[in-house]
């Protein structure tokens, strides 16, 4: 008996199944339920919520009522004035705070990197970086830096500089478990004293990822600063404070309007000079060859 002819079809290979959505659906499901009772569970007043669309723009046009007049006549000029003093109060908080914490932050990077440290040092600076990350600006301003300088910009910068340790610190351990230890292996090879080898195996490597790593935490101490200022640390949050118990709409738009343009500057700038250290100084010559080159 001769054997059916082989068809295309036949050969042809069934449709797999299509994978089951019940798993997805039901994660969704849990976590609209998680979602539902937190939102219930916060004692919000959501009926509230609608005074967003009354009194919200009744405040907003009171603080555009500062920003329409003349800023060049009184007492205008004034608030356009002391608003921006603040704020680059605000800016060299930031800007000192940073060094600070980078500064700090190189040799608790190195302590705290596998390859670089033994297993019981990388432990103990690690528990270290994480109990500064655990703890906010906030509270390092007010429990240890008011205390011992006193209200002002002072008290605010030193808190920076403490809080960005946490992170930067981290940051710096990861980059450098990350290098290429070709490097590493040939300056010990070539019998380098120990900090040649950090200083040129090591620390050459991360240097570009660690600097962009500074410029990212001072565009977030800037806005830290602000919430310092609050509580009386200096910077543009301590005028903020003033003024929004005086209930000063005008002037207090003229100062957000300041904080506004000042923070898109910086972060504007500090986001070129990152994507320039990390694409390197030839990334635009070389697109520009190539460009021509297609053409």
């Amino acid at each position: 008996m001769s054997a059916p002819p082989v068809t295309a079809s036949s050969t042809r290979t069934a449709r797999p199944a299509e994978p089951s959505k019940a798993k997805a659906t039901l994660v969704w499901i849990a976590l609209l339920v998680i979602f539902g009772g937190a939102a219930f569970l916060s004692n919000a007043r959501w009926s509230q919520i609608t005074g967003v669309f009354t009194d919200g723009w009744r405040y907003l046009e009171l603080m555009l009522e500062g920003l329409v007049q003349n800023p060049f006549a009184e007492p205008w000029s004034g608030y356009w004035t002391l608003a921006i003093e603040k704020m680059l109060e605000s800016v060299y908080m930031a800007w000192v705070g940073t060094l600070i914490g980078a500064l700090i932050s190189i040799p608790f990077g190195f302590l705290a990197a596998r390859n670089v440290a033994g297993p019981v040092t990388v432990q103990l600076t690690r528990a270290v970086l994480n109990l500064i990350r655990a703890v906010p600006e906030l509270v390092f301003a007010i429990i240890i830096m008011l205390p011992i300088f006193g209200f002002g910009p002072v008290a605010g910068t030193v808190a920076l500089g403490v809080g960005a340790v946490g992170t930067l610190g981290k940051l710096t351990a990861e980059a450098l478990e990350g290098i290429d230890p070709g490097p590493v292996e040939a300056a010990r090879a070539s019998g380098a004293r120990r900090l040649s080898v950090l200083r040129w195996a090591y620390w050459s490597q991360v240097l570009p990822e660690v600097v962009a790593f500074w410029l990212y935490r001072f565009e977030i101490n800037i806005r830290a600063s602000a919430v310092l200022g609050i509580i009386g640390a200096g910077g543009v949050g301590q005028l903020l404070g003033q003024l929004f118990g005086q209930r000063e709409w005008e002037q207090i738009g003229i100062t957000l309007a300041v904080i506004i343009a000042v923070t898109l500057m910086v972060d504007a700038i500090s986001g070129g000079i990152r994507h320039r250290i990390i694409a390197g100084s030839g990334s635009g010559a070389k697109a520009t060859e190539e460009e021509t080159a297609s053409l």
